[in-house]
């Protein structure tokens, strides 16, 4: 144990009182400055480390190893050299500036640490947020299950259409478990293909005659004791199919390129769009699989099954497209909210999200109005009210949606530069600008929606 002292007890000295404090490695003898004020004397005296006002006091023990000056004053650190045992260690100019700035990066990176924490929690808590029960039956019933199967450990199966919320509902499970402080990893079966699929859920090792010179650890590893959630499993190809059943069955995995299996502990969400009896018939899923996974299956209704929860879903896009677009928008004029209601929503809660954030972007007062819809829920196809006007005034409003969307379409794409977006939709910098006007859409919302790297 390293046995030291520190002379100066400001600013730097509590510093490196507060580094040194829970180190079990060194032991503090004592700490001392001129100010009886100073701040690290009084952080000393609470954690029972002795103070004094004159360095010399604490000169005395022989057994002392090193002395710290941060004082920066030349007679201070002459008089140190000079009164010191003959074996202790010093440090002071160049050697505590740089003990004071590692103390500086380690705050920086505590409370780097500390916002992440706090980002972290956020982002739980609007995944939470968005796992919206409502009022319907089937909603209700979902929550039920959820509560049911989210202390065990058995496979979960989430069916529903493309936009739901299957991977909401997959979180919702991990919170409520006792895994909840473990990983919670999620795989698109879609976005690999079948060589890489294996990869990133089972991991390599490394083969210089397969060109591979790295390990590399999968999803289901990193994931060991926590939960995998993998989405659209109808998509994942059947020799990944039987892989997967031996980690169900037995909890084991090999990499790719190994020989040795391991064991691993991790509880499976899956989800899919498919419909999968009909994929066991064909052959293109695994029967064994299937009959692991559909032990416990939840089924979420679409959006359109699920109206009278379309309120309260579009007021919870409307607060979170707020955030997003740091913009004020309060209310949803009844008749936009009535043009939501009618509308059948292929796309469900996904669809619903990207309309609403849409809207905000587009109004320019603290409502979303019917006019900041897409024009195909303003004047669904094949209803009178498409022609009401004539048609002449029918084309008119379709061309002034066309050119509503055109501009905001080339402000995303320019992160709102006036003169980019000019550019891209061939027309000049004044030209836009009074279609901006026109339109009541502020070019800034682009730049805080999408920004520019580094900005």
């Amino acid at each position: 144990m390293t046995r030291v002292v520190i002379v100066g007890a400001g600013k730097g000295g509590r510093a490196l009182l507060e580094m040194f404090a829970d180190d079990p490695t060194i032991s503090l003898v004592g700490v001392a400055d001129m100010n009886p004020w100073a701040p690290g004397l009084e952080f000393a005296r609470r954690r029972d480390v002795r103070v004094a006002t004159d360095f010399r006091e604490l000169l005395a023990d022989p057994r002392i190893d090193l002395v710290i000056d941060v004082t920066g004053d030349p007679d201070v650190h002459r008089a140190i050299h000079e009164l010191k045992p003959s074996a202790t260690e010093v440090m002071g100019g160049l050697g505590a500036r740089f003990m004071w700035d590692l103390v500086a990066e380690r705050k920086k990176k505590e409370e780097l640490e500390g916002r992440y924490s706090l980002v972290v929690r956020e982002l739980a808590a609007q995944a939470e947020g968005d796992f919206i029960l409502g009022q319907n039956p089937k909603m209700r019933e979902v929550g039920d299950v959820v509560s049911r199967v989210a202390p065990l450990s058995t496979a979960v199966l989430v069916r529903g259409e493309s936009g739901t919320g299957k991977e909401l509902v997959a979180r919702a499970i991990h919170r409520q478990s006792p895994l909840r402080d473990r990983p919670l990893l999620t795989l698109n079966c879609t976005a690999f293909t079948p060589a890489a699929i294996e990869v990133e859920l089972f991991g390599h090792r490394r083969s210089p005659v397969a060109g591979t010179h790295t390990d590399r650890v999968g999803l289901l590893e990193r994931a060991d004791g926590g939960t995998v959630f993998l989405d659209e499993i109808g998509d994942m190809p059947l020799e990944t199919q039987a892989k997967l059943v031996g980690v169900l069955t037995a909890g084991e995995i090999r990499p790719v390129g190994h020989v040795v299996t391991r064991r691993v502990r991790v509880r499976v969400i899956a989800a899919t769009n498919r419909d999968l009896e009909a994929a066991v018939r064909s052959g293109t899923f695994r029967d064994d699989l299937f009959r692991q996974l559909s032990s416990c299956t939840i089924a979420l209704p679409s959006l359109r099954e699920r109206l009278e929860d379309l309120p309260v879903l579009a007021y919870h896009f409307l607060r979170k497209a707020e955030a997003k677009v740091n913009k004020k928008v309060q209310t949803i004029a009844p008749d936009a909210l009535d043009l939501l209601k009618r509308y059948d929503w292929p796309g469900n809660l996904r669809e619903l999200e990207n309309v609403i954030e849409r809207a905000v972007v587009l109004s320019a007062e603290d409502s979303v109005d019917a006019a900041h819809l897409p024009i195909y829920l303003q004047e669904p196809p094949g209803t009178s009210a498409s022609l009401t006007g004539g048609l002449h005034a029918a084309r008119e409003r379709v061309a002034r949606d066309f050119e509503r969307e055109a501009v905001v379409r080339v402000l995303r794409q320019s992160h709102g530069n006036v003169s980019e977006a000019a550019r891209l939709a061939k027309t000049t910098r004044r030209n836009l600008h009074r279609l901006l006007l026109r339109y009541r859409i502020d070019a800034t919302l682009f730049r805080a929606e999408h920004p520019r790297p580094g900005a």
